[in-house]
């Protein structure tokens, strides 16, 4: 039998691709969108959830289960972005990320343990991000929900090991979506101490995500994690530098990094 797909965020970027991929490989797929009524085109279908919202989780996955019978991968990729001085970001918008990056996640995943631990199987797939292995200046709030998403994850693996549920993550580094469009910007405050090296910092972000990869290469990295019986704990997609910066993060000293990243923001 088709393997039963569950992707948040299935109706741009990333997730889409994601989606329509494994839909052309012959899995059978269920997108989410907090606006499903909205898109038209899509190649699989959507059901309405916000994962800020616990109930529409429940009831989204609760009608995969019964139309499908069953519910074998769980991919987290609904998220978004934020850029600004964290001392220029709004506490309501910073909680609002980690709502979405971070919660979320968590009960989506929730939702779905006692499902498959019924079917004694599943996998379980959290799109993460590059940035979560790096503190990187006006992107704090975006790297630390994506960090704990990636060290929620090591210590839940371990927690349903014994059920035969597979936890993985997978971090993408830039990729050319619309993430940009839809990332909250603390704005350029004419006057503020930040607001020379927080523009220049903003217009390197955008191009970086301009001239990203093309997200079909995260499609395929995720139908290869879903092939292998024992999939890894983290994987990086991305270009060979940015996947590069992880490894020596790890083995610079510290202020030798971070002079590292200083450079390459022109800060």
């Amino acid at each position: 039998m088709s393997k039963v797909v569950l992707v948040t965020g299935g109706s741009s970027g990333i997730g889409k691709s994601i989606g329509e991929f494994l839909h052309q490989k012959g899995f059978i797929v269920y997108g989410t969108s907090r606006n499903p009524e909205r898109i038209l085109n899509s190649v699989f279908p959507l059901l309405f959830l916000d994962v800020r919202n616990a109930d529409s989780i429940g009831q989204a996955v609760a009608k995969i289960i019964a139309t499908s019978g069953k519910l074998d991968v769980v991919i987290n990729n609904a998220g978004v972005g934020i850029t600004g001085p964290l001392e220029e970001i709004p506490m309501e918008e910073i909680k609002n990320n980690f709502e979405t990056n971070f919660f979320g996640p968590i009960e989506v995943i929730k939702a779905v343990l006692p499902q498959m631990r019924v079917q004694k199987s599943g996998l379980i797939i959290n799109i993460t991000s590059i940035a979560g292995y790096m503190g990187l200046p006006y992107r704090s709030v975006y790297s630390a929900s994506k960090g704990a998403l990636e060290l929620i994850t090591e210590a839940l693996r371990m927690e349903v090991k014994s059920f035969g549920i597979h936890i993985t993550n997978i971090a993408p580094g830039d990729f050319a979506t619309n993430i940009a469009a839809g990332r909250y910007h603390a704005p350029l405050v004419k006057g503020s101490a930040y607001e020379l090296s927080y523009g220049k910092t903003l217009k390197a972000m955008d191009e970086h995500v301009n001239s990203g990869s093309n997200p079909d290469e995260m499609a395929e990295a995720v139908y290869k994690i879903i092939l292998d019986p024992s999939p890894k704990i983290h994987y990086k997609v991305g270009a060979f530098l940015q996947k590069f910066s992880i490894v020596l993060k790890r083995i610079l000293p510290d202020k030798v990094y971070e002079k590292m990243l200083l450079n390459h923001y022109k800060l």
